[in-house]
């Protein structure tokens, strides 16, 4: 069974935006190859090398991608209850320990920035998080440890993306 992706529509138009832009160097990266091929002696063909890697990775990520965009479920958070935690939903947590209030949003694995709140559904703490809902304590086992949660607040706010 094919495993869906969920993502916002802004996270399926970068992926689709990417998968053009690739798409369109590739012939670009084919043609330098077989210009660097007429200079002769490949072993030492510092051109003819770096274009080779360059077309095996545009190769390798549009494979990837074309799986992402076949799999992707464009989901808008906005239609979406938001009592409990779920896709798109924005958590507000007070690490008990350390009476520190941490603010997450959970999107697709594609549109993951941690450091600007943005984590990932696969995420640890996201898969923990989620059906919380307000006044939920709960012991998150992450990488680092075991960490005490309050949920203080599961609402809906628009994500701001950052490319």
């Amino acid at each position: 069974m094919e495993n869906k992706e969920p993502m916002t529509e802004h996270g399926y138009k970068k992926l689709q935006k990417e998968f053009e832009a690739l798409k369109e160097e590739r012939p670009r990266v084919v043609e330098e190859i077989e210009r660097a091929k007429e200079h002769g002696d490949l072993r030492e063909n510092a051109e003819y090398h770096a274009a080779k890697e360059r077309l095996a990775f545009i190769d390798a990520r549009l494979t990837e991608l074309s799986d992402l965009l076949a799999r992707a479920q464009v989901i808008d958070p906005s239609k979406l209850p938001h009592t409990k935690v779920g896709f798109g939903s924005t958590v507000k947590l007070l690490d008990i320990e350390e009476d520190e209030e941490i603010e997450y949003t959970i999107v697709g694995s594609t549109e993951s920035d941690p450091e600007h709140g943005l984590i990932s559904y696969n995420t640890p703490l996201a898969r923990q998080l989620l059906g919380k809902e307000e006044g939920d304590e709960i012991t998150v086992k992450l990488p680092k440890g075991e960490i005490d949660f309050e949920v203080l607040e599961v609402f809906y706010k628009p994500i701001e993306f950052r490319d």
